[in-house]
């Protein structure tokens, strides 16, 4: 086997672990978006349904008013809601209730529910 040719195999071998390597990586991104998804869904499932809605609802910037429109609420239960939030997240707003739910990706799994 002359040098060219141990050069060429060399080339296949890497652009074979290239290969390799750029499919784990690809399996690698969807991993992290599943755990992404798995940590949403664990942070929302300490929440009712209802205090869902209005979360989410909350994240997506609506107020109060709008949430009442929205869910046709009556605002003292929409309130309710917000405040059962708050209260389960132990945080003084729901300014930061949301802040606390954009922040989950960056936090240990033990930091996700807040045990009283």
């Amino acid at each position: 086997m002359d040098q060219s040719e141990k050069l060429l195999m060399g080339i296949e071998n890497i652009l074979s672990v290239a290969s390799d390597l750029v499919d784990e990586v690809a399996r690698l991104k969807s991993v992290e978006e599943e755990c992404k998804i798995l940590k949403e869904k664990v942070f929302m499932n300490q929440f009712t349904k209802a205090e869902q809605e209005v979360f989410a609802l909350a994240i997506d910037g609506h107020s109060t008013s709008e949430m009442q429109k929205i869910l046709i609420r009556e605002e003292s239960t929409i309130q309710t809601h917000r405040k059962n939030i708050i209260q389960k997240l132990d945080v003084s707003s729901m300014k930061e209730a949301v802040q606390q739910f954009k922040n989950i990706h960056n936090e240990s799994p033990q930091k996700l529910i807040r045990i009283s």
